[in-house]
């Protein structure tokens, strides 16, 4: 029996009311989607106990379980978007939807029997950095704590963006964001305006314009698009490979393997791809919009990648539909029954439906995180990450950022990304153990170095000089939550712990035992 298989018999409700009431824990992780799983499942795989899952939701799957919109599915082929160490022969959709990465995610905490370790609608409110004791004293929605390391878990997309217009209170209709979907409101027959035309958009419009009596478009700036090759996966198919698990990481390799090179490629501003990507989805766009007018609205004047690619087969057919308009303008105004275009465009609707993203870089999660001086990350960076290697961050000791800042690659799996850096979280505990240190925490010239060394491959990317504004870049310009170069360089780069550009603090007995947990009680 192994250690996952024993602990699932063991553990129960019993062992979570008792991690639970702990004042203190060796590991606090926060958030339960796929990079907390991720960090969970390897923490068990290891024996350790010592931990807790704080999740705000009423269960796990993190932008999942959120984001529950029409017509939700994922851009990443699904056997790269999941677990290597949990691979799934069951996916239907060769791109999964929503409800059953939701479901792959919910199998992953019951087969590795993580539940004890979850704190469902357990919401981290502050933590600080204590130097006296090297502990976080942490805050939640129902308890006091303290830790020794803390790991973020929380994920780019939890909250959503809505533009800021004047008038929006006084809108007499319904409005809601895409990530907070109001299935209780019935579209059918109303006048609907959709805000926004990136990837949620194009998910959500051609689902909704067979039920809605007319439905206006707000396009800021159009995106390129590229046909989804989507299909079903037979039976005969799901038997083979329940059969020879091993195939299901060939198909993961394979996946991985022809996105890496055409991502990198296509970042990296190579012309003979970029004309190909372009001219295809320019076909694309000729195929199924024969109107001139709605096909020059929907044409970008940037370079491919340089904003994020819409994967889609039938957004432009549902443009085409009679009941649909495009207005090619942001939205200026919101008045009691109606949206005004800052071309003067007005159009009067019942309801507002924002598909207009998340704070990505100003994340609210960065501000309750604070280090010995009470800073937040918020206020330290200031609009502009800075960081090592993507995952941790000078000034905040014992402290680990996972899929946040400095590892979005527009096009790539971020459950690749998660699991390279949970590998790296691993071996900086391993040697925090094997090492009997207090804390860890990385120097400021090692991170000024790292940030040079990306910063001189992120200016040279298509983020940076594409022609676009995107929010891949933050407050200065700079596409600073990016990785610009392949995934396999992203797990090179975090195969081990870098302890020599750290501060290291030897534990000290006072540090041990019955006198260390009066120091960080609170």
């Amino acid at each position: 029996m192994t250690t996952i298989e024993a602990c699932s018999e063991v553990g129960g409700e019993g062992s979570r009311r008792e991690r639970r009431g702990k004042r203190h824990l060796r590991v606090v992780i926060i958030g339960a989607g796929f990079s907390g799983l991720c960090v969970a499942s390897r923490l068990r795989e290891r024996g350790e106990e010592d931990f807790v899952v704080l999740e705000r939701g009423e269960s796990v799957g993190g932008v999942w379980r959120d984001n529950l919109y029409p017509g939700v599915a994922c851009d990443v082929p699904s056997h790269l978007y999941s677990l290597s160490f949990a691979p799934n022969p069951e996916w239907d959709r060769a791109f999964s939807p929503g409800a059953q990465i939701k479901d792959y995610l919910e199998s992953v905490v019951r087969d590795r029997g993580l539940r004890p370790w979850i704190s469902l609608r357990e919401e981290l409110l502050d933590s600080v950095w204590d130097d006296d004791v090297k502990a976080w004293r942490i805050v939640t929605s129902e308890r006091r704590l303290s830790a020794d390391v803390l790991i973020s878990c929380a994920g780019p997309l939890t909250e959503p963006v809505f533009p800021d217009v004047p008038g929006l209170d006084c809108f007499r209709g319904k409005t809601f964001h895409t990530s907070r979907w109001d299935h209780e409101h019935d579209l059918a027959g109303e006048h609907v305006a959709v805000v926004g035309t990136g990837a949620s958009a194009v998910q959500v419009v051609p689902e909704i314009q067979p039920r809605v009596g007319r439905l206006v478009i707000f396009q800021r700036t159009p995106g390129w698009v590229v046909a989804r090759p989507d299909r079903e996966i037979l039976e005969k198919e799901k038997r083979v490979l329940r059969t020879f698990p091993q195939l299901v990481r060939l198909y993961r390799l394979g996946q991985f393997t022809v996105r890496d090179l055409v991502n990198y490629r296509m970042i990296r501003r190579n012309r003979v791809l970029r004309r190909y990507l372009e001219n295809t989805s320019r076909r694309l766009l000729e195929q199924h919009v024969g109107d001139p007018e709605l096909r020059a609205k929907l044409t970008p004047d940037y370079e491919i990648g340089c904003k994020r690619v819409l994967i889609t087969n039938d957004f432009y057919p549902a443009l085409a539909k009679p009941n649909v308009e495009l207005i090619a303008s942001a939205v200026r105004e919101v008045r009691a029954g109606s949206l005004v275009a800052e071309d003067g465009t007005e159009r009067e609707v019942d309801t507002i439906i924002f598909a207009t993203g998340f704070e990505t870089s100003e994340s609210p999660i960065l501000s309750r995180i604070r280090d010995r001086d009470g800073r937040s990350i918020d206020e330290v960076w200031n609009g502009r990450p800075r960081f090592h290697r993507a995952t941790t961050i000078a000034g905040f000791p014992n402290f680990f950022n996972l899929c946040s800042a400095g590892t979005g690659s527009g096009h790539g799996s971020m459950i690749w990304k998660a699991e390279s850096q949970t590998a790296y979280v691993m071996d900086g505990l391993r040697v925090m153990r094997e090492r009997n240190l207090s804390s860890f925490e990385v120097r400021h010239d090692a991170q000024d170095r790292y940030m040079r060394w990306v910063g001189e491959d992120l200016d040279r990317t298509v983020w940076a000089r594409g022609g676009c504004r995107s929010w891949y870049l933050d407050d200065g310009g700079r596409p600073s939550l990016m990785w610009p170069r392949t995934m396999w360089g992203f797990r090179r780069m975090l195969r081990r712990f870098d302890v020599e550009h750290y501060l290291l603090s030897p534990a000290q007995l006072s540090e041990q035992g019955v006198e260390r947990d009066a120091a960080v009680r609170v």
